[in-house]
């Protein structure tokens, strides 16, 4: 799938957090968000699961890149290592593709708070044919 194809897709929770994408290319994606207060924990640094959630998602854009047109994929598998509270205004994702088989991608993602490396994340997506996972999801 190109970068205009993938950019086209409608991520209505990426859009619910606030998220977009800044970049894209075979294997690599850099997504972010401005920090708001909803984004925020009871200490007022960024709570892990909107860390998580945009590691996620970042790390998808980078997979589907690597997909021909009719495939996706889903989340098998996420870790994320919190190395240090985001406190900035802004988080933004840079994923890439380390290996792709005819069935699962895996990726890494870092996420950083300005300069400042904050989260370090993997990630394994299983690669669907759209077709047959459509009509499974019927049954």
């Amino acid at each position: 799938m190109n970068a205009q194809e993938i950019d086209k897709q409608d991520i209505d929770f990426l859009k619910f957090i606030g998220g977009e994408v800044l970049d894209l290319g075979d294997g690599y994606a850099q997504l972010g968000f401005d920090v708001e207060p909803h984004h925020k924990q009871h200490f007022g640094v960024v709570h892990g699961g909107a860390i998580a959630t945009l590691a996620d998602h970042c790390g998808w854009y980078a997979a589907v890149s690597m997909l021909e047109k009719g495939f996706s994929a889903v989340t098998i598998e996420i870790k994320v290592n919190y190395l240090k509270p985001a406190r900035d205004e802004v988080l933004k994702a840079e994923a890439r593709v380390i290996n792709q088989s005819k069935r699962t991608i895996f990726t890494t993602i870092e996420i950083f708070s300005k300069d400042t490396l904050v989260a370090y994340a993997t990630a394994t997506y299983h690669v669907l044919d759209e077709r047959k996972a459509l009509d499974n999801a019927k049954q």
